[in-house]
């Protein structure tokens, strides 16, 4: 299991799930979130959630009446609204302070402060640099992937989950502002030392394009953050005529909706992506006209791709544009909103859940893929595309 520090927040006592649930990777086993169109409150895809008793506006008001009493009483805002959230029967529901909402947000526009390292565990519990991001803080200090981190700030994190490793990179909000230093403990061969790297201001780069043989065009997206369509749409026209494409969605934690649907407009003329319900009203998401409609098409999925993700491989798989190769995916198909509290802080709630245009439910179920990819995807995708289309 591996990861990078931009995409993941820390956990907190009787708090993880709810700081998983905004823009998790691989890493955390939470939901991205991603902002559905014309709700009038920015509503968010996300994890499971038990259907709800009450109508959200209800839910949510209870919650700001229990925010602005605790306030009133010079008691926790933020404790009193968790208080009301685990109350509601919401699983999923989510209190965030000012600071770790408004760092989700930043983290959407692919922007995140962080050393710009990213590790994994490996099968003997050691944990290694698992890529090094070019400009990063992390870059400068030389450090390299397949270096050994030994220790965050002291601690040692041999045989810890990724996951609380990547917390100890990213520090607590309070702390973890650009400029503020982080002392890793390393080793390279028989050489070890510490290394003090003050984190920065970063970008992500969720999109990443290279080539298989035969012209084939491997797109790989790692979330949907802002532009990341348009990088998709841009890979696309940069792609040879005719030749088939793999879009790689595996891992892939979820992100922005309107970027997914954008990334759907690259391969659809118009039409239907996905159906949502807040509160029982029915909202549809639409493809642009003009998307490549002619090359073949192979998705690749796994069991990390999730949210966005998902409705993206729903809507190819069901409109008959590519084939679905993989296992199945997570499952996550419920729709948060946000309502902000006396103390700046936020709570979100679930509301709905989407569908595929078939009418599939994605949520607890997750995407069945068409094939299994037996031990090699990309092989796999491969020869599927050459039986769908010459792409020589």
């Amino acid at each position: 299991m591996s990861g990078r520090d931009p995409f993941c927040q820390p956990r907190r006592t009787g708090r993880g799930a709810a700081l998983t649930l905004v823009f998790a990777c691989a890493l955390v086993a939470g939901a991205a979130t991603g902002s559905f169109p014309d709700t009038g409150q920015g509503a968010r895809s996300g994890p499971k959630s038990a259907s709800a008793p009450v109508p959200s506006a209800t839910r949510h008001e209870a919650v700001r009446r229990a925010a602005a009493k605790a306030m009133a009483d010079g008691k926790s805002p933020m404790e009193a609204a968790e208080r009301a959230v685990s109350r509601s029967g919401d699983r999923w529901g989510a209190v965030y302070s000012e600071d770790e909402y408004q760092e989700f947000q930043e983290a959407l526009d692919g922007q995140y402060t962080g050393t710009g390292l990213g590790a994994r565990a490996e099968p003997d519990g050691r944990i290694e640099v698992s890529r090094v991001q070019p400009g990063s803080p992390a870059a400068g200090a030389g450090i390299r992937k397949g270096d050994r981190l030994r220790s965050v700030d002291g601690t040692d994190v041999a045989g810890r989950p990724v996951t609380d490793v990547v917390s100890l990179l990213r520090g607590d909000a309070e702390d973890a502002a650009a400029g503020t230093t982080v002392t890793l403990g390393l080793q390279r061969g028989t050489r070890a030392w510490t290394e003090p790297l003050r984190r920065a201001r970063l970008s992500t780069d969720p999109v990443t394009v290279h080539k298989l043989p035969g012209r084939i065009t491997v797109i790989k997206v790692a979330a949907f953050t802002k532009g990341s369509g348009d990088s998709v749409r841009a890979a696309v026209h940069r792609a040879p005529a005719g030749a088939g494409i793999v879009l790689d969605l595996r891992g892939n934690s979820g992100g922005l909706v309107t970027e997914s649907v954008e990334t759907a407009s690259a391969f659809l003329d118009g039409g239907l992506v996905a159906t949502y319900d807040v509160d029982g009203a029915q909202r549809a998401l639409h493809a642009d006209t003009g998307g490549d409609t002619d090359r073949p098409l192979v998705t690749l999925v796994d069991g990390g791709t999730m949210s966005a993700a998902e409705m993206l491989t729903g809507a190819l798989q069901d409109r008959g544009r590519a084939v679905v190769i993989g296992t199945r995916t997570f499952g996550k198909g419920s729709v948060q909103m946000p309502t902000g509290l006396p103390d700046g802080s936020v709570a979100e709630l679930t509301v709905g859940h989407y569908r595929t245009p078939s009418g599939r439910a994605v949520d607890g179920r997750g995407i069945t893929p068409d094939l299994d990819p037996g031990p090699q995807a990309l092989r796999r995708a491969e020869t599927v595309l050459g039986g769908l289309g010459d792409p020589s």
